[in-house]
């Protein structure tokens, strides 16, 4: 809430290169070189005993010797001296490090030893460290360029964070190329301490970066990686290339109960819930941001397609499928109008083809046509060379008609040199020129994804929304009971016991340990009924036939019985029988068999799959994944990324599924994942529905019995659920009503009006500046909440016959230090001195005491007397501020 505690870091006042030398080709020259040959005009300063000076700066034998305090440290030397620098460093005061040096990790055993010396020696202080074995960090604007690569970056706006050196030097040269500037290039190398979201963090609130492109090939804190991802995407766009996409059978995630957890599915969902975009290639890093950062984005993926040429456009639609596209269906009246206006051998539909003779004028009426069709999402145009309208002609013509319209259009221009001059002058004109039909509509998928993903970024839903709470003292006896007899897999009937606490509709389900019993529960159910094997030492009931369908007599039930035990007691003659699951046979004539999963993400949590069911969903492998916690409308979006998706709707004489009550399974699932941290597998197989609802007939869960105890910060998920339990209801002495609650993305609207009402001078004692509008940057960081780490908490009044406002908020965010956490408040003038900034910091107080904050700070202005008095009121100590001393710090500890 004040200065980024990342940027002593990224704008360091001055900068010590350890191992500087003189030496030519060594990392410590390279290093000192580029420093000096980029123009940084900090105090930079050379460390080496060997040396008096480096290239005529003055050189120290040591960083103690430097006598004053420096914010970066750049480390050269060789891996086995780096842990002793940074401890030296971290004594002097510096703030942080980049370690360019290689031989860690990446070497086995004994360069992760190394590895945990440095962790531990920057811990030991609070420094904060980039790399090792990285290729360090450029930010143009300032002259830094703290690596060893041979080109420095061209200033530019596009932040590129890189997990590989050798990728982040590659799209360096590459950029310079295309003119392409940065506002800052950064490796994290092994990333052993500086995680990737607390870069995302920092370059969320960075002015001059206004997108940023991630290369990422692997994530160490999954929470604090979303956390940062979705604080950036809501300010700026966030394009991510992901390598390791087809990992080998050895390497790929297995869940429990054996179904395949596809890790880069899984990765998938995260960027989507986060409002990121995944690019599958190198070269769609740029043409992504390129066409994402003119601003216009597409209501939904639906794409016209003009080419003055018949196979361009056939080349388009054939790709469709796969870039997520789906190629409009022109309505009647555009279809009408295209057909008086264009020859009459034209083809008739989309793509429309105006043919090799198409002049200036025609092109412009087409495009005017599509781009007004409310079935039309984005418009690609696809030039190919013609003697009759030359390519810049034909560039006029759809700049002009693009400029007029707020659907984007993107261009490809299919030859080179006969449209180089069109193609440049839609690239000067922030118009994407690409250069094939494919790529065009591949980049123009990923922006209707980009448009989906922003969708779904708004949506924080908490973890209980079914509105019938669950009976998780029943859950709870269930997994001790497990517990209990020393299991971690709970047997049929116990799973549809817990489905009940939850909601969720499961066939009637029995044990039966003896043939008198099981005849017993058969004709209580009535036939038919199945049965199945209960036994904890088989895996497989297959390797024994352990499953008896269409039992229709009590006479065949004999039968079957006695066949089920003779056959396990020669097949698994060393296997305890436990008995029979009885259940009803579910027969449903137009039943859809489906499958709702549970798994563990190594870094993401839990996960909840949806797909294709019965018993080939292994090999057909249709199932989608999401984030918990689920909404209606995030359950929906799931659910409508599988292939059984098609096979809910109506179809010839079958009717369709009553989808709301898949929907319905979806949410209670989700439930029972955020309540329950001990499910860390699980899988309803199959769960059928048809016209008349859903049922789950069979399901395997698995409990992790260290992990029974509630968890009120849900550490087994990604994404904290929205904190509903905190809403609450004051009143204020003038009798006036509040209602308190944690703040929501969708509360951007109010907090701009919040902002706008305020006066000049309460908008100087908040931000410190005056503030003339919230900067989408601003916005993001205000309404974005990680309800893990941070909270904002808004008091809204809504008068009779008056809409609802904010009318004051308080929040906290942590400090770098983990253990304290820094706050800020601010009431609406109109409402000052009514009590707000007390009770909203009461209820912070005891928020950040929930997440084991030890102690709350804040910084404020000498002049700010009501907040200084406040403070004096809540207990806060005071002292000077030793970044700026004109600043007020004030404390408190959270008892």
């Amino acid at each position: 809430m004040s200065v980024h505690y990342l940027e002593h870091l990224f704008s360091p006042n001055s900068i010590a290169v350890v191992g500087a030398s003189e030496r030519t080709g060594s990392l410590g020259h390279i290093a000192f070189d580029n420093l000096r040959a980029a123009g940084y005009a900090g105090e930079l300063i050379a460390v080496n005993p060997k040396y008096q000076s480096v290239a005529g700066v003055p050189c120290y034998p040591s960083i103690a010797a430097i006598g004053h305090r420096v914010d970066l440290i750049l480390v050269t030397t060789p891996a086995v001296t780096v842990a002793t620098i940074i401890d030296d460093a971290g004594r002097a005061g510096a703030r942080s490090a980049v370690v360019l040096s290689a031989g860690f990790g990446e070497l086995g055993a004994e360069g992760r030893l190394l590895e945990q010396a440095v962790l531990a020696a920057a811990h030991a202080h609070g420094l904060r460290v980039i790399g090792p074995n990285c290729l360090g960090i450029m930010r143009p604007m300032i002259g830094l360029n703290a690596t060893f690569a041979r080109r420095m970056a061209q200033p530019g706006s596009i932040a590129l964070v890189s997990q590989s050196g050798a990728v982040a030097a590659a799209l360096v040269d590459g950029a310079q190329a295309s003119g392409i500037g940065f506002s800052s290039v950064i490796s994290m190398g092994a990333g052993i301490e500086l995680d990737i979201g607390e870069i995302l963090d920092y370059l969320t609130q960075d002015a001059q970066t206004h997108s940023i492109l991630i290369y990422l090939e692997s994530v160490r804190d999954g929470r604090r990686f979303i956390s940062g991802l979705r604080a950036a995407a809501r300010a700026k766009p966030v394009i991510v290339l992901k390598a390791g996409r087809h990992l080998s059978g050895a390497d790929a995630a297995m869940s429990e109960i054996g179904s395949p957890l596809n890790d880069d599915a899984t990765f998938d969902a995260v960027l989507r819930r986060c409002g990121a975009v995944r690019v599958r290639t190198y070269a769609e890093l740029f043409s992504a941001e390129q066409l994402i950062g003119t601003g216009r984005l597409p209501r939904g993926n639906r794409l016209a397609v003009i080419a003055n040429g018949g196979g361009p456009g056939i080349m388009a639609a054939d790709s469709a499928a796969e870039a997520g596209v789906e190629i409009a269906q022109l309505s009647a009246p555009t279809l009408a109008a295209l057909a008086a206006g264009l020859p009459t051998h034209w083809p008739r539909g989309n793509p429309v083809d105006i043919l090799g003779d198409a002049t200036a004028s025609r092109l412009a009426a087409v495009l005017a046509l599509l781009l007004a069709d409310d079935g039309v999402d984005a418009v690609l145009t696809l030039f190919s060379p013609q003697r009759v309208l030359p390519s810049e002609d034909a560039a006029r013509t759809i700049i002009d008609c693009a400029q007029h319209s707020s659907k984007p259009v993107v261009t490809a221009w299919l030859g080179e040199i006969d449209v180089s001059p069109g193609r440049n002058l839609a690239a000067e004109s922030r118009l994407s020129a690409f250069r094939s039909p494919e790529s065009a509509v591949a980049a123009f998928g990923t922006l209707a994804q980009y448009r989906m993903a922003q969708d779904l970024l708004l949506e924080v839903p908490p973890p209980l929304i079914s509105g019938t709470p669950p009976d998780l003292d029943e859950a709870q006896a269930i997994a001790l009971a497990a517990q209990a007899a020393g299991r971690r897999h709970l047997n049929e009937a116990e799973a549809a016991r817990l489905f009940a606490c939850f909601g969720i509709p499961f066939a009637q389900t029995e044990i039966g340990r003896s043939a008198e019993q099981v005849q017993s529960i058969a004709r209580a159910i009535g036939f038919p009924i199945a049965i199945k094997l209960l036994s904890y030492d088989i895996a497989h009931l297959s390797d024994v036939k352990g499953v008896c369908l269409n039992i229709r007599s009590e006479e065949s039930l004999t039968c079957e019985y006695a066949a089920l035990i003779a056959r396990t007691r020669e097949l698994r003659p060393d296997a305890r029988v436990e008995g029979v699951i009885v259940q009803p046979m579910i027969e449903k004539r137009y039943g859809r068999r489906l499958m709702i999963g549970v798994g563990n993400h190594a870094t993401f949590g839990r996960v909840i799959r949806f797909g294709a069911g019965g018993i080939a969903s292994e090999v057909i492998q249709d199932n989608a994944i999401g984030l918990p916690p689920l909404n209606r409308r995030l359950a929906r979006e799931l659910v409508s990324r599988t292939r059984a998706a098609h096979l809910l709707e109506p179809y010839r004489h079958i009717p369709g599924v009553e989808t709301e009550s898949i929907l319905d399974a979806l949410l209670r699932v989700s439930e029972l994942v955020c309540a329950l941290p001990w499910i860390v597998d699980m899988e309803i197989n199959p769960f059928i529905a048809d016209e008349s609802g859903c049922i789950a007939v069979d399901a395997r869960v698995t409990v992790d019995s260290d992990s029974l105890a509630p968890d009120p910060h849900f550490n087994h998920m990604a994404i904290h659920p929205y904190p509903a339990q905190l809403e609450r209801v004051e009143r204020l002495r003038s009798g006036h009503t509040l209602h308190i609650r944690p703040i929501r993305p969708e509360d951007a609207a109010l907090e701009i009006a919040f902002v706008d009402r305020m006066s000049e001078r309460s908008r100087y004692m908040r931000f410190f500046n005056v503030v003339r509008g919230l900067t989408p940057a601003m916005l993001a960081r205000l309404t974005q909440v990680d309800y893990d780490r941070e909270l904002a908490l808004i008091a809204l009044s809504a008068e009779t016959g008056e809409a609802q406002q904010i009318v004051g908020i308080a929040r906290f965010a942590p400090n770098p230090d983990g253990e304290s956490c820094e706050f800020a408040v601010a009431i609406d003038d109109q409402w000052n001195r009514r009590g707000i900034a007390t009770i909203l910091m009461e209820r912070l107080f005891e928020a950040a005491r929930g997440r084991r904050y030890s102690r709350m700070t804040g910084v404020v202005l000498p002049e700010n007397d009501s907040m200084l008095r406040l403070a004096g009121q809540l207990n806060f100590t005071r002292s000077r501020d030793e970044d700026d001393p004109a600043l007020v710090m004030i404390a408190r500890s959270l008892p």
